[in-house]
Formats: structure tokens, sequence, C-alpha cells
């Protein structure tokens, strides 16, 4: 049984709770509940894969592969190229990273006018940073001002990131965010989602979306009983319901 209709099968069952008065379960009930549900350990190793591909992790992912004979659904190799276009990026190395980008592919970015425009936007923030003022107006007019005429939405992005050189110090402006490292990450984590798309794999890990589904079914339950819950996901460990 996926994991997919094991979750759905739980769901169903705590439905069928809700459908009745507030109840107490017992721990002893409710570790029952839960032996009686069969996860096969391969489909756990695939999650575990799945999250080191994703998340970059090549070692520990050829590790695992070693260790529990989980094949990754991509080559490997590929994960250390993808890695060094987001440490470019994270390093404010734009210019790199968008050779490194066409390198892996040049249709990523020759079919993804956003990812293109934001990857120029941080090299226009990266100028500002390192005060070189005439050559960011300069990038701006030249690389930016035409898309901007395009696209309303780039034009205001464009605006906005400008508007950094009308302050002394852009440390302590409104617009400081664009300067902060978040910013890096924020547009390394666009890049890397493109580049998994384009090698036909999921941008975002499986597993931290299934622990939100537990913590959404957790919360529905929460209504109608009282039940051993699961309140640290770190250690998974289960919770005597307070009556």
């Amino acid at each position: 049984m996926s994991l997919f209709w094991i979750v759905i099968r739980r769901l169903a069952e705590i439905e069928e709770i809700m459908a009745t008065s507030k109840k107490v379960i017992t721990r002893e009930e409710w570790e029952k509940r839960l032996n009686d549900v069969k996860i096969r350990k391969e489909d756990m190793n695939k999650l575990v894969m799945n999250f080191l591909v994703t998340e970059g992790y090549v070692e520990a992912a050829e590790k695992f592969r070693m260790e529990s004979g989980t094949e990754p659904d991509i080559d490997l190799a590929t994960i250390s190229d993808r890695m060094a276009v987001k440490k470019a990026v994270q390093c404010g190395n734009v210019e790199d990273a968008i050779e490194k980008v066409n390198d892996l592919n040049p249709e990523i970015l020759d079919t993804n006018p956003q990812l293109f425009f934001h990857l120029q936007q941080q090299r226009l923030i990266e100028l500002i940073r390192n005060g070189k003022i005439e050559e960011a107006l300069e990038f701006a007019q030249e690389e930016l001002a035409p898309r901007g005429e395009e696209n309303q939405t780039f034009l205001e992005e464009l605006e906005r990131t400008v508007s950094l050189l009308a302050f002394e110090d852009v440390s302590n402006c409104p617009l400081a965010e664009l300067l902060d490292i978040s910013q890096r990450l924020k547009i390394a984590s666009e890049v890397n989602a493109a580049i998994l798309t384009s090698q036909s794999h999921e941008k975002d890990p499986k597993l931290p979306s299934l622990l939100k589904m537990l913590i959404w079914a957790q919360n529905q339950l929460d209504e109608k009983a009282a039940y051993p819950r699961i309140n640290n996901l770190s250690n998974a460990t289960l919770e005597d319901p307070t009556v």
C-alpha cells in the first residue's frame, strides 16, 4: 500500500471517530491502530532518498544507496552541478550561477523569463551592495529596463530595487531586506526548483508535506477526541492524552 493511500485510510478513520461524540483513546488502543497500518520499508527508504536528492545531499544519498539498495530517480552526478549553482547564488556570484545553469540546460532560462529576471535582478542587487553605482545604473538600463517595459510586475520589482540607490545607508533603509541573506536564499531556492523541474523531479521533497499532513490530521482529530499525540516531530514520541 502506498504512503498516499495509507494517509487517506488514516484520515477516513479519523472522520469515523469525529462522527461520534468526543472520546478518549487510550495509548494501548492507539498503538494497536498504528500497528495495524503496514508501511513497507522500501517506501520509507524512497522517502529518505527523495529528501536527500531534492535537498542536494549527494554524499549522504550515495551512502544511503549503498546501505539500503534504494536507487535515486535521477543521476546523483547532477546533484553536484545543481548544488554548485545554488551555492553560487547564495554567495552572490550570480553571473557564475547563470553560466552554470546554461551549461546544465540552456532551456531552463530560455523558457522561464521570471527566473531569468530574478537572477538579473539579483545581479543588480549585488552591484548595489558592492557600491558599484554607475555599473548598477547601466546594468539596470540595459538589461532590466527592457524587460520591465514588457511586464508590469517586472517593472515594479525593478523600480523597487533601483530605489536602493536613493539611500546613503542601504543597510538601514526600508528596502534593506533586498540586501539580506534571505533574498539570496530565496533566489537560490527558485533556481534549484527550476533545475529539478527540468530533470522531471519534484521541486519539493515529499517528507515535509507528509509531516504537514500529519499536523493537519491531528488538529482535526483534536476537536473530537483525546488521544496520544505526537507533539515533537523530531522524535515522534506519543504523549498520553489529557483528559
